[in-house]
């Protein structure tokens, strides 16, 4: 009892000790998009983190042409540049989502799309992985 005690004691007198280490600033994650593609209820998924600044980086196949459609866009997925070609009117529902942060903003975007192709033509690169 008597060494609970004490140690006790120790933890109240040390109570505004501050390590040094705990002065140090916690390094601020690097900010990014994490963006997925998933099937119809969710029967597959995947997904890529991409980075556009200060360079583009990440697992994207792609980061390059990806972030360059995102700023021409200036951020908003939903205006993302079309890339027109034919597709096929098989429905095999595709869900892609967006969250992170772009610019300092947040995003939080998603759409469902009616096939692959479809979501191909309406975003271009950004789900090209």
């Amino acid at each position: 009892m008597r060494s609970l005690s004490l140690a006790a004691a120790a933890l109240i007198t040390l109570g505004g000790f501050t390590p040094a280490h705990a002065a140090d600033p916690v390094p601020t994650p690097k900010r990014g998009l994490f963006l997925t593609v998933s099937g119809a209820e969710n029967t597959w998924i995947r997904g890529v983190l991409l980075h556009c600044a200060p360079e583009p980086s990440g697992a994207h196949p792609q980061a390059a042409k990806a972030c360059e459609a995102i700023a021409q866009a200036g951020g908003d997925f939903a205006a993302l540049p079309d890339d027109p070609h034919a597709c096929t009117k098989e429905f095999d529902p595709v869900t892609a989502t967006v969250t992170g942060s772009y610019e300092g903003r947040a995003i939080d975007w998603r759409k469902t799309y009616p096939n692959a192709c479809a979501m191909d033509v309406d975003t271009g690169y950004v789900f090209r992985f």
